[in-house]
């Protein structure tokens, strides 16, 4: 009987050193997930050649590149600047920075802006929601003016956040000189980064379409009617903005956004020969996109994937979950042939916070990665205390005794 007692006590110093041992070192190293480049599976292309000087069709939801022609060439843009006018400008009223009710009050120098005009007075008030309505689809230089000074104090400090904005989104190959576009000479992008800014404005602050969308409308509490530069607001179906250009030196620019069977494109050609060149090959683009790709919802952001096994913590259980909605662009016909490959993080170790990565799940058709996506905890799980281990472990052992 002695025998047994103080073999169960040896048992119980040994679980003890043991346990001490494992929370007087550094947790163990989690596998690194580094995603690949996602492999993209294209349809064949099957555009003839454009007279744009450059051009892109991107997909907003993915990002991804259906068609492109000297997409990084740097060019003059003209009024399409103002997509990032827009942008900053939702950013402001998203943020709580300004509201739509605001009042803009117009300055000399706003006033004074030339090219297309609402004719604003200096000292004339209007709210931000009628001036959003005249820069969307009017391209008002001396509204637009005005809206950067009331985000950003003075045109001069707005410009600045212009391309502080470009450099965050990645837009290498821009630089912003004014927020109009009036400026040719060292103001400049390119197809490719309008196409990164028009992205983030529609799908981060869609309310903007809201605007872009309208064909006609009026300013001045119905005093200067409103048109849309856009024709294919009116003449093409799902285009609900973006934005035109025109300088001389820049031609005919435009950038539309189209939203069409669970599918939103992105067309951008500059430097076209004249207004009607302009819509036309971009309705090329678009037809294009639309006939030859399709949207797959794959997963949706909080779905099961699998129940884990948490080290240490409060409770050992977690679930996995998606941590984000999976759409996935692919080539018509090609649905069917998406398999997934579940990866989950081998040993997981409180504490675990909501939403920490705890795995990916990796899309591929044909063993071509098409996309991936995080697995992540659905709940917070704190770290055990040594104390509330060795209670554990003692509760444990003695009902096993008692068995």
């Amino acid at each position: 009987m002695i025998r047994k007692v103080l073999f169960r006590h040896l048992i119980v110093i040994c679980i003890v050193a043991n346990l001490f041992s494992v929370f007087a070192f550094a947790e163990e190293e989690r596998p690194v997930y580094n995603p690949n480049t996602v492999n993209s599976i294209m349809a064949s292309t099957s555009i003839s050649e454009l007279k744009a000087k450059a051009s892109v069709l991107m997909d907003a939801y993915t990002g991804q590149v259906l068609y492109e022609n000297k997409s990084n060439e740097k060019l003059p843009i003209a009024s399409v600047t103002k997509v990032m006018s827009m942008l900053l400008a939702m950013e402001a009223i998203d943020s709580g920075k300004i509201s739509l009710k605001d009042m803009v009050t117009a300055s000399e120098y706003a006033s004074g802006m030339g090219g297309s005009q609402a004719y604003i007075e200096p000292g004339e008030q209007y709210s931000v929601h009628d001036a959003l309505k005249a820069i969307a689809l009017h391209s008002s230089n001396d509204v637009t003016v005005s809206v950067a000074e009331l985000v950003a104090g003075s045109e001069e400090a707005f410009v600045v956040q212009m391309n502080e904005k470009a450099g965050e989104l990645g837009m290498k190959n821009t630089l912003f000189k004014d927020c109009t576009g009036l400026t040719d000479e060292g103001h400049f992008s390119s197809a490719n980064d309008i196409a990164l800014m028009s992205r983030e404005l529609v799908t981060k602050h869609p309310k903007i379409l809201e605007y872009s969308s309208v064909y006609t409308d009026t300013f001045r509490n119905g005093e200067f009617d409103l048109t849309n530069t856009n024709r294919l607001v009116k003449f093409y179906s799902g285009c609900d903005g973006l934005k035109t250009g025109f300088t001389r030196a820049a031609g005919f620019c435009l950038s539309a956004t189209v939203s069409r069977n669970n599918m939103r494109l992105i067309s951008v050609v500059l430097g076209e020969p004249d207004s009607n060149t302009r819509f036309a090959e971009t309705r090329k683009l678009l037809d294009y996109g639309f006939a030859n790709y399709e949207t797959a919802d794959v997963n949706k952001k909080g779905e099961l994937v699998s129940e884990i096994s948490v080290k240490k913590g409060l409770t050992s259980k977690a679930a996995g979950v998606i941590g984000n909605d999976v759409k996935i662009l692919l080539p018509r016909g090609q649905k069917t042939k998406i398999i997934r490959q579940v990866a989950l993080e081998n040993s997981i170790t409180a504490p675990l916070k909501a939403g920490q990565k705890v795995g990916e799940i990796i899309y591929m058709i044909e063993e071509k990665e098409i996309s991936r996506v995080d697995i992540v905890s659905d709940r917070n799980i704190e770290k055990t205390s040594f104390m509330n281990l060795f209670s554990r472990m003692f509760k444990s052992w003695f009902s096993i005794g008692k068995a």
